[in-house]
């Protein structure tokens, strides 16, 4: 059984003034989401992402189809004490302080006394909040603040946690300590599923992600099969390297970039192989810095998907619109 399960699941909005039309934010999604994984949600602004989550935490109702979370419909009570949410924009009580407020989110799922501050004590650790979680949270930063919408996400010890943007406003050290706690939340056995726009965020976390575009979903499985992991080329660094010596090499390069004084990374294709041209640059007296294999990224993937015209549309249209 599924940890989250969506089945043509579509939303509609009113737009307009006077003569209202349905705006399609999400057409006919269908996925599905393993128990205990990192599963990616990428797409670009617009896509249908925070739709989608919202739906499942039914904020909003859906226009047709359906979805389910560990095996029930959502908005089933018992499934609601069993996951953790963080919206895109999360707004606190900002006269309270983050121990308060956590406090308070932890007294909402049954949480006293002792067993409660020591709770809200180990996520803000946790979460790496240390003495300023006695300030009032309008003096929180925006990554601050982003910490502390990710430790009430995890204040019931949910199941399934689903994070909306969850990178947004922080600092790279912030970034890392988020990348480590989801990690450690999937080896304890939850699943986390998550929407993003930070690729890289993805290729490091997701063992599945899925892409949507326009409101549909335009690819989806395991990451090592949606990405060309293919090497598809090589890249070499070389100190030492004379510009007469690399000028001799240039018909067999791809291209060669200048790092700085006699420093190049030099691209190579991948067939023949680069142990030759390597003999010969150590030859001349450049030093091998570093060589890797250059393939497709996640990032090349999605905007080949993202950026190609939407089959059976009027330009930038919905379905709805074009008619």
């Amino acid at each position: 059984m599924p940890a989250i399960a969506t089945q043509a699941l579509t939303k509609d909005y009113p737009v307009g003034f006077w003569r209202k039309r349905p705006y399609r934010a999400l057409d006919g999604l269908t996925l599905e989401v393993a128990r205990g994984e990192v599963f990616g949600f990428l797409g670009p602004n617009g896509a249908g992402k925070t739709t989608t989550l919202k739906l499942l935490m039914q904020l909003v109702y859906p226009t047709s189809g359906r979805a389910e979370i560990l095996g029930r419909p959502v908005g089933d009570i018992d499934v609601r004490r069993r996951i953790g949410y963080l919206p895109e924009n999360p707004y606190f009580y900002d006269y309270l302080t983050a121990e308060e407020l956590l406090g308070y989110f932890a007294s909402l799922f049954g949480y006293r006394g002792r067993e409660r501050a020591v709770r809200v004590a180990t996520l803000l650790d946790e979460v790496g909040i240390g003495a300023e979680r006695r300030l009032q949270l309008r003096k929180f930063s925006k990554g601050m603040l982003q910490r502390v919408g990710i430790a009430q996400a995890m204040v019931n010890d949910p199941e399934v946690i689903v994070f909306d943007e969850p990178m947004s406003g922080l600092d790279p050290i912030g970034r890392r300590d988020v990348r480590a706690l989801i990690l450690r939340l999937r080896d304890e056995g939850r699943t986390i599923f998550f929407s993003s726009h930070v690729l890289s965020d993805a290729e490091a976390l997701c063992s599945h992600v899925a892409i949507l575009a326009r409101g549909r979903l335009v690819a989806t499985g395991r990451l090592n099969e949606i990405v060309a992991f293919q090497a598809r080329g090589w890249e070499l660094v070389a100190a030492d390297l004379d510009e007469a010596v690399l000028a001799g090499f240039l018909r067999r390069i791809v291209r060669a970039t200048r790092i700085s004084e006699r420093r190049y990374a030099v691209e190579l294709p991948l067939d023949p192989p680069p142990d030759r041209l390597l003999a010969e640059l150590a030859a001349a007296g450049a030093t091998l810095v570093s060589i890797n294999p250059v393939r497709d990224t996640l990032e090349d993937f999605f905007m080949q998907k993202v950026t190609a015209p939407a089959p059976g549309r009027g330009a930038g249209l919905r379905p709805e619109q074009a008619r």
